[in-house]
Formats: structure tokens, C-alpha cells, sequence
């Protein structure tokens, strides 16, 4: 009789998968909650399910990969990076809420991330987070007619 080889669990992709799986019925119930908007056709709950089966399916992948035997040690963690992500959406949520707008919260958003993944031109990349921030801000507010958070600068267009 072959002896059987005890399967290593992975903690934290378990974790990940529970928590995916509760994202993904949070989704869906918000989904079930809205109002039917079209008769037929597409309606405002179509994106959400989609992203509610997404989710479903991330968690249970993570769930097939915790319990997986073989798998490599993941590398430690980037605790840098992570600050930095974590300060570029702080300063995105700020800037909007501090009624900064979005192109400066954009702008923040870009250069922290680009800081982040171990970029060290700052100044150049404020830039180009600006030029991003501001087609964006254009694209939507005078291409597609929808409103994105304002502040000083976008009033002045």
C-alpha cells in the first residue's frame, strides 16, 4: 500500500480565497438590490454579476491553490511598495475629498505608484501623471458628459 504524502496547506491563499468568495457575494446581493433599469437588453446589473462570478471564480482558484502540494515559498513581502500604494490611494481619496479634484488626485495616484515600483524620477512623473489625470479628466467630462470630482483647476476649464 503506497503511503500517503500529507498535502501542505497555504494559509494565506485561503484567506485570499475566503475573503474573495465574500467580496463575490457581496457583489451579487448589491446586484440583486438594484432596480432593473432595461426591459431587455443589458441592464445596470449586468457588470456587477459579472464581477460577482469573477470573484467567485478568483476564490476558488485560490482555494484549488492552498491545497496544492508543490507550490514554491512565495517572496517576502515589498512593505515599501505596499506604503506607497497604500499613500498614492490615501492621496487620491484626500485630494477628492479635500475638493482638490481629480486631476491632482490622479496626478498624486500616478507618481506614488510609479515611486512604488521602484521609479526614482518623481518630478517626471508628477508630469506625466498630470498629462494622464488631465486627457482623462477631458475624456470624460467633455467626450462622454460625465462628471468626475472637481477642484480649482478643473473649474478653470
Amino acid at each position: 500500500m503506497p503511503s500517503s504524502k500529507l498535502r501542505s496547506f497555504d494559509r494565506p491563499a485561503a484567506v485570499v480565497g475566503a475573503l474573495l468568495l465574500a467580496v463575490a457575494a457581496v457583489t451579487a446581493f448589491d446586484a440583486s438590490r438594484m432596480s432593473k433599469g432595461a426591459v431587455y437588453g443589458i441592464g445596470p446589473t449586468a457588470f456587477p454579476n459579472v464581477l460577482a462570478i469573477f470573484f467567485a471564480g478568483l476564490g476558488l482558484a485560490h482555494f484549488v491553490v492552498a491545497f496544492r502540494d508543490g507550490l514554491p515559498k512565495p517572496d517576502e513581502a515589498d512593505w515599501s511598495a505596499f506604503a506607497w500604494v497604500s499613500g498614492a490611494l490615501l492621496a487620491l481619496i484626500a485630494s477628492v475629498a479635500a475638493g482638490g479634484g481629480f486631476i491632482l488626485g490622479a496626478t498624486l495616484l500616478f507618481a506614488m505608484t510609479a515611486r512604488a515600483f521602484g521609479r526614482r524620477a518623481f518630478l517626471k512623473d508628477v508630469l506625466i501623471g498630470f498629462v494622464i489625470g488631465f486627457l482623462v479628466f477631458l475624456l470624460f467630462n467633455n467626450l462622454l458628459s460625465l462628471t468626475l470630482p472637481q477642484g480649482p483647476l478643473e473649474r478653470l476649464l
